[in-house]
C-alpha cells in the first residue's frame, strides 16, 4: 500500500493546488439559542476553488432567497436569521444541515438541531405551612418549571441569603431540600426555592414555605387549628430511630449513564441521630483518580465514566442505633466514538490508497458511506473503487476523480460523521524547508536535518555531503525517515559541513542545501563546593565553565530553584557567586546554571550559615548535698552547628569574687550535670555551648550555692627540698587554692628530720608562705621532710615525705690516673679514674676535659691556641677528643663537677699528634713566559700538616677549540719554590694542576693557565699580510666587532653575567675537582657577588690522570685580592694572594680574559 500524501499547510503550495472541500468549523449538534438574540448557525470551509454553500432543514431544501430574515454571510455558509420584530426564534427551530461543493467535490456537515432556550414562569400556588415535630424527618419539594437547558436550583431566605447546609439538612440532585430531623431552629417562613436559567441569565422564585417546629406538649394544645390550616409530619413522640432512605427509595435501583460522562448518585437518609453515608463498590475498587464526594459524602461523582465503572454501588447509612443499605445498578452504555476516523487521502494518478471508518460504540453502531453528500450505492459505479463495510479502497486511480466521502456511525445514543476526500494529484517535486538552513546541534547529541517536500507522486529523497565524493548517503551513522529528514544520532565534529537533499519524482526533482555546525558542549568544570559558613563572613561559589567559544554563554544562579534575593550581597561574576557578609535566611542551595543558545549545564551546593550557639538559659539547682549539686539547663540555638559539649564554670565569691574559673565539660547531648562540690565556698554557675564556631556567650549565672566548712582533703603538692649554701636546706611546697582550703585559718605545718638518723621530727608551723629555710644543716646529706595543711575545723591527711639533700659544696678532689690514646691525626682517646663521690660533695654532673694546642711539630715554635673544654654528663672515665690539628702538641686536663661547680684539676698531660696530608700550596703563577718555556712561582702550604716530601705538576696543552691534550707530569723536591719547563709549542695554551705531598699522601691540588710567547716569524708573517688592502678592512670590522662585544661583556659582567674565563673555564675543567668547603679552603661556585663569577675548586686525582668534566674553575676566588693581568705577548698571569682568615690558609683565584693577537692568529 502505498502512503498517502500529506499537503503541507504552506500558503504557497496550496495556493496552487486543487482541494475538494473541508469544513472547517460549524454550530454544535444540539444548538441551543438565545430567543433575543440574532441566530448564528456556523458554517466555514476551504477548498481550491473555494466551494460554495447550501443549506437543508428537516431534510428538505432550504431556499434562504426567499426569506428575507436569512443571510449568508460572504465568501462563507454560515447563516444569520434576523429575529427583531414579531417574527420569533422558536419560529425557525429545526434540524439544519450545511453543504459545501466545488468542482472536486462535497462535504456536509453535521444535523444541527436548533431549539430555543426557554425560562418558563412558576405556576401560581398556595403553601401551606408545614408544622413538624421536633426530631422528625421533613422534604421541601422545590419542582421547579421545565426549562431549556435545565434550570440550576438553590434556597434561599426573603434577605438573599443562602440556607445553610449540614449533613443534617441537604439539597438533592433534584433540588427538593431534605431534613434527616428537624430541630427547633429549622422553624422559619421563607423557605424559598430558586431556579437559575443560564441561557437567558433569569432567576425564577417559589413562593415561600413555612415550617414550624413543635414539641407534642405545643401541639395536643392547638390540635384543632392544626387540622385544617396544616399539613402535620409525625405522629408521636419523637425518639432516636434507625436511619432510612428519603431518596433512593426501596433496597436497590438503577441507571444508565453514557461513556464520557458525568455519573452523579446520591443516598440522602433520615434518622435520628443524623446517619453518616459511606460508599462502596460491590466487586471491585471506587476509581480513586476520578471519584468525588459531594453533599456531606451524600453525592457519590464520577467524572468521564468509562465501561469499567459498570457495576453495582452500595451507601450506607449509620447513626448509633443501626443501618441500612441501598444498591444501585449502574450499567453504562456508549454513543459511536471514533477508533479510526477517515483521513484526506491525497494520491497521485496510477496510485491506490483507502479510507477507514471505524467507531464503536454501545450498541455497537452500523457504519454508512456517503459519496460527496449522497449514499454510496447511488453513486456512478467505479472498478477503481471498491466498499467493504468500514473501509473504501481505491485502485488505479486516475486525474479527475477526487470526490468527497462522508462515514456516519450510529446507534440509539447518537451518531458520528466524518468527511474526508480524496483528491487525485500530480506534481513535481518542491521544497518546502527554507534554502541554506544552519543547524547548530551540541556534540554527542542528535542531528536532525529536514527536507520538507511536496510532490505527487511522493518523492524520493537522497541525501548528498560535501566533499563526499558525489555518493549519496546511506547506512552508519544515518538514519533516513520517510517525510525526507536526516538524522544524525551522534553528532561529532566531522559531521559538520553542507550536505545537500534532492526530492525526485516522474514529474521532476528539487534540491536544497543545509549546513549542520556541531558544537562543544557546555560543561561545568568543577562543580560548587559544600560551603559552611559563620555569619558575617564571606563565601564564595565558584562554578567554572567550558563552552564552545562560538557560542554565546549566559550564567544564572538560582537560590532554591528560585531568583537570587535582590540584594547587592550577592555578586554574580562570570565563573563565581559571592555572597558578602552572610545572614542566617542565605542557607540553602545554590544552583549555577550555564545557558547557551543550544545547551545548558548545571550544578549546586548547599550553604550553611553557621554561629556560635546561643547562651543556655533558665539555670536550676537540684539535688542539693553538702558535696555535690545537680545542675539543668536549658540549651540556646545552635545555629546549623550542633553542640559538641558544655563547659560549667563557678565562681566563689568567697575567695575569688568576679572570677570565672572551669568546673567539668558534660556532651552537647546532655543538659544535666552532676557537680561535685568543695567546702567552705559561695557557688554561683555558668553555662556555656560549644560548637564548630566556637563558644556560646555565658548563660545567666545560677543562685547562690553555699558550702559548709571542712578540714583540708589535701595537702600542698611539690613539695621538694634544696640546699642553696652548703648549710641550709629550703622546703619548698605549691599553696593550697581558696577553693581546696575547706574552710578558714589555713597554714601548713611544715616537717623535716635528716634521713638514716635515728632522731624525731622537728616541726614548725607557718601561714601565707610556700617555703621555709631550715640553717645549720652539714653540707649534702639527706632529709626527709613534709608539709600538711591545717585550718580551723582540723588538719589534712597524713602528708608522705620525700627525700630533700641539704647544700651542696665544691668538689675537693681531682680525678688521677688520666690518660691520652692517640688514634688518627685528628682525634685522640681520654682516660682517667673517677673521684671518690664523698669527695664530690654534691650530686655528681659529670667531667670536664680542659685542652689546648701548643704549637706545631714543623718548626716547634710555640702557638698557644685558645683553650677549649669538652663536658661528660654523668659518671664516666673516658671520653674522645676530635677535631685536633695534625703534626701538632696539645696538653689537657680533666675535672669534676657538681651542681655547686667545678673541682681542682687534675696533673696535665701532654700529647701529640701523627701527621696528615698538607693544605693547598699558598699560591701558584706564571713567571718569564718564553717561546718554549715557561717558569712556575709557589708558596708552601700555609698547613703543612708534616713534613713535606715533594710536589707533584701535571700539565696539559689547550687548543684553540678547547680540546684538551696529553697530561704530562713532573716531581719537584720539597724544598723548591720555583720550576721551568722547557720544550713547550709556542703560542699555546697550557693548563697546570698543583699539590704538595707528606708521607700521609698528597693534598689538595690548584691550577693556573699560561701561554707560551708568539713566534715572531709569523708575527712578520702577519705583518706583510697586514700591508694588504683587503686585509686591512677585515681586520677594522672584526675590531669593531670586538670592541661590541667587550663593551656587552662588560655590561655582563657588571650585571652578574658569565664572561668568556667563565667560558674557558668550563672547557679546560679538571674532571676530578671535587667542591671545599670555605673552611678547608676550597674552591666556591661562581655567584654575581662582587662581579665575579668564582668558579669551583679540583683536586688532582691520586692516579695522576686529568680528565675533562662540566665542572667550572676560576681563580678569581682564591682569596681576597686576586687580580689578575696582561703580559706584553699577551698571556694572562693569575696572581694568587694569602688568606687573611683565622687559619692563614688561601682560598685561590684565577681569572682569565681572551688575548687579542689570539683572535688575530684564529683568521690567519
Amino acid at each position: 500500500m502505498v502512503a498517502p500524501l500529506e499537503v503541507p499547510l504552506d500558503p504557497k503550495v496550496l495556493e496552487g493546488l486543487p482541494q475538494p472541500p473541508t469544513i472547517t468549523h460549524e454550530s454544535p449538534k444540539d444548538y441551543i439559542v438565545d430567543p433575543r438574540e440574532n441566530i448564528v448557525i456556523r458554517c466555514e470551509a476551504k477548498g481550491k476553488p473555494h466551494p460554495s454553500f447550501s443549506w437543508t432543514r428537516n431534510g428538505t431544501h432550504f431556499d434562504i432567497d426567499k426569506d428575507p430574515k436569512v443571510n449568508m454571510k460572504p465568501h462563507s455558509g454560515t447563516l444569520v436569521i434576523d429575529i427583531s420584530g414579531k417574527d420569533k426564534a422558536e419560529a425557525y427551530e429545526g434540524v439544519y444541515q450545511c453543504t459545501a461543493h466545488n468542482e472536486h467535490g462535497t462535504a456536509v456537515s453535521n444535523n444541527i438541531v436548533v431549539r430555543q432556550s426557554r425560562s418558563p414562569l412558576w405556576s401560581k400556588e398556595s403553601n401551606p405551612p408545614f408544622v413538624v415535630q421536633e426530631g422528625a424527618s421533613l422534604v421541601l419539594k422545590c419542582r421547579p418549571p421545565a426549562g431549556l437547558p435545565p434550570p440550576v436550583i438553590f434556597w434561599m431566605d426573603n434577605n438573599f441569603q443562602r440556607l445553610s447546609l449540614s449533613r443534617r439538612v441537604s439539597q438533592g440532585l433534584n433540588g427538593d431540600l431534605y431534613f434527616s430531623n428537624v430541630e427547633m431552629s429549622d422553624s422559619r417562613s421563607d423557605y424559598i426555592c430558586y431556579a437559575r436559567f443560564p441561557r437567558t441569565q433569569t432567576i425564577q422564585q417559589k413562593q415561600p414555605i413555612t415550617v414550624r417546629v413543635v414539641n407534642m406538649d405545643a401541639i395536643n394544645e392547638t390540635w384543632p387549628g392544626f387540622l385544617n390550616e396544616t399539613d402535620f409530619f409525625g405522629d408521636g413522640q419523637t425518639e432516636e430511630r434507625r436511619p432510612s432512605f428519603q431518596v433512593p427509595s426501596g433496597p436497590s435501583s438503577s441507571m444508565m449513564v453514557l461513556r464520557g460522562q458525568l455519573l452523579e448518585m446520591e443516598c440522602i437518609a433520615e434518622g435520628l441521630p443524623t446517619p453518616e453515608i459511606t460508599w462502596s463498590k460491590v466487586s471491585g475498587e471506587l476509581p480513586s483518580n476520578r471519584a468525588t464526594y459531594l453533599n456531606f459524602h451524600k453525592t457519590l461523582r464520577i467524572a468521564v465514566v468509562t465501561e469499567a465503572d459498570s457495576g453495582q454501588y452500595r451507601c450506607t447509612a449509620k447513626n448509633t442505633l443501626g443501618s441500612i443499605h441501598h444498591v444501585i445498578t449502574v450499567t453504562v452504555k456508549a454513543a459511536p466514538y471514533w477508533i479510526e476516523a477517515p483521513q484526506n487521502l491525497v494520491l497521485a494518478p496510477r496510485e491506490k490508497g483507502q479510507l477507514i471508518c471505524r467507531a464503536s460504540g454501545n450498541p455497537k453502531p452500523s457504519v454508512s458511506w456517503f459519496m460527496d453528500g449522497l449514499p454510496i450505492h447511488n453513486a456512478p459505479e467505479d472498478s477503481r473503487r471498491k466498499v467493504e463495510g468500514d473501509t473504501i479502497m481505491f485502485e488505479d486511480v486516475v486525474s479527475g476523480s477526487s470526490a468527497v466521502y462522508q462515514c456516519n456511525a450510529s446507534n440509539e445514543h447518537g451518531y458520528l460523521l466524518a468527511n474526508a476526500f480524496v483528491n487525485v494529484l500530480s506534481e513535481p517535486p518542491r521544497m518546502l524547508t527554507p534554502p541554506n538552513k544552519v543547524y547548530q546541534v551540541i556534540m554527542n547529541q542528535q542531528a536532525a536535518l529536514e527536507c520538507y517536500s511536496f510532490g505527487s507522486p511522493i518523492p524520493k529523497i537522497t541525501w548528498f555531503k560535501e566533499n563526499h565524493t558525489n555518493a549519496a548517503l546511506e547506512g552508519d551513522p544515518y538514519i533516513f525517515y520517510d517525510n525526507g529528514t536526516l538524522v544524525i544520532p551522534v553528532a561529532q565534529a566531522t559531521n559538520s559541513g553542507k550536505y545537500t537533499c534532492v526530492a525526485l519524482n516522474m514529474l521532476g526533482k528539487s534540491d536544497n542545501h543545509v549546513h549542520l555546525e556541531v558544537k562543544e558542549p557546555t560543561r561545568i568544570l568543577k562543580q560548587p563546593e559544600y560551603k559552611v559558613v559563620q555569619r558575617n563572613r564571606d563565601v564564595v561559589f565558584e562554578c567554572p565553565v567550558k563552552h564552545d567559544p562560538s557560542l554565546i554563554p549566559t550564567m544564572i544562579w538560582l537560590k532554591d530553584n528560585g531568583e537570587l534575593p535582590d540584594d547587592e550581597r550577592f555578586v554574580v561574576d562570570s565563573d563565581s557567586l559571592t555572597i558578602t557578609k552572610v545572614t542566617e535566611s542565605d542557607a540553602g542551595t545554590y544552583t549555577c546554571i550555564m545557558n547557551t543558545t543550544l545547551d545548558q549545564d548545571s550544578a549546586s551546593a548547599d550553604l550553611r550559615v553557621v554561629e556560635q550557639p546561643d547562651p543556655p538559659s533558665d539555670l536550676e539547682l537540684t539535688d542539693q548535698k553538702p558535696r555535690s549539686v545537680q545542675l539543668t539547663w536549658i540549651p540556646g540555638d545552635d545555629h546549623n552547628s550542633p553542640i559538641k559539649r558544655f563547659l560549667i564554670q563557678y565562681e566563689d565569691s568567697l575567695h575569688d569574687r568576679g572570677s570565672w574559673h572551669n568546673l567539668t565539660e558534660v556532651p552537647g547531648t546532655t543538659t544535666t550535670a552532676h557537680l561535685k562540690l568543695s567546702p567552705f565556698v559561695h557557688y554561683k554557675f555558668r553555662v556555656m555551648a560549644l560548637n564548630d564556631v566556637g563558644y556560646s556567650l555565658p548563660s545567666p549565672s545560677s543562685r547562690h550555692y553555699k558550702t559548709r566548712a571542712a578540714a583540708p582533703d589535701v595537702n600542698p603538692t611539690g613539695v621538694e627540698g634544696l640546699g642553696t649554701q652548703p648549710d641550709n636546706l629550703v622546703i619548698h611546697w605549691k599553696p593550697l587554692t581558696g577553693l581546696q582550703s575547706n574552710g578558714p585559718g589555713l597554714q601548713y605545718v611544715v616537717c623535716w628530720r635528716q634521713k638514716y638518723v635515728d632522731e624525731d621530727w622537728h616541726s614548725v608551723k607557718v601561714a601565707n608562705v610556700s617555703k621555709f629555710t631550715v640553717q645549720g644543716t652539714p653540707t649534702f646529706t639527706p632529709y626527709e621532710v613534709k608539709v600538711q595543711a591545717v585550718n580551723e575545723h582540723g588538719s589534712g591527711p597524713e602528708p608522705l615525705p620525700v627525700t630533700a639533700y641539704s647544700g651542696e659544696d665544691l668538689p675537693k678532689a681531682a680525678p688521677d690516673n688520666v690518660q691520652v690514646q692517640v688514634i688518627n691525626s685528628t682525634l685522640a682517646h681520654v682516660h682517667w679514674e673517677s673521684v671518690p663521690l664523698s669527695s664530690v660533695r654534691g650530686h655528681l654532673k659529670g667531667y670536664k676535659v680542659y685542652y689546648s694546642r701548643k704549637g706545631s711539630l714543623h718548626n716547634h715554635s710555640p702557638h698557644h691556641s685558645e683553650q677549649q673544654v669538652l663536658t661528660f654528663s654523668g659518671n664516666r672515665t673516658h671520653g674522645k677528643l676530635p677535631g685536633l690539628h695534625p703534626f701538632s702538641r696539645y696538653a689537657l686536663n680533666v675535672r669534676v663537677y657538681n651542681g655547686r661547680g667545678e673541682g681542682p684539676a687534675s696533673s696535665d698531660e701532654d700529647f701529640e699528634t701523627p701527621e696528615g696530608v698538607p693544605g693547598h700550596p699558598a699560591f701558584l703563577r706564571v713567571v718569564n713566559p718564553s717561546l718554549d718555556s715557561l717558569t712556575l712561582e709557589w708558596g708552601p702550604p700555609h698547613d703543612r700538616n708534616g713534613r713535606l716530601t715533594g710536589y707533584t705538576l701535571k700539565y696539559q696543552p689547550v687548543n684553540n677549540s678547547n680540546e684538551l691534550g696529553p697530561l704530562k707530569e713532573v716531581t719537584v723536591a720539597a724544598n723548591e719554590t720555583s720550576f721551568t719547563l722547557p720544550n713547550l709549542k709556542y703560542s699555546t695554551r697550557y693548563k697546570f694542576y698543583f699539590n704538595a705531598k707528606t708521607q700521609k699522601g698528597p693534598g689538595p691540588t690548584i691550577t693556573q693557565e699560561a701561554v707560551t710567547v708568539i713566534d715572531e716569524a709569523m708575527a712578520s708573517r702577519q705583518v706583510d699580510i697586514a700591508t694588504q688592502g683587503w686585509f686591512i678592512g677585515l681586520m677594522c670590522a672584526i675590531a669593531l666587532l670586538i670592541l661590541v662585544l667587550l663593551i656587552v661583556c662588560f655590561i655582563k659582567r657588571n650585571k652578574g653575567g658569565k664572561y668568556p674565563v667563565k667560558e674557558k673555564e668550563d672547557a679546560h675543567a679538571d674532571p676530578e675537582i671535587q667542591p671545599m668547603k670555605d673552611e678547608d679552603c676550597t674552591f666556591g661556585e661562581y655567584s654575581d657577588h662582587d662581579d665575579h663569577k668564582p668558579l669551583r675548586g679540583s683536586r688532582t686525582p691520586s692516579n695522576g690522570t686529568v680528565k675533562r668534566d662540566d665542572s667550572d674553575d676560576s681563580l678569581v676566588d682564591y682569596g681576597d685580592g686576586g687580580d689578575g693581568q696582561f703580559n706584553e705577548d699577551g698571556s694572562f698571569i693569575g696572581q694568587y694572594s694569602g688568606r687573611k682568615e683565622r687559619d692563614t690558609a688561601e682560598c685561590i683565584e684565577s681569572s682569565e680574559a681572551p688575548s687579542p693577537v689570539n683572535a688575530m692568529n684564529s683568521f690567519v
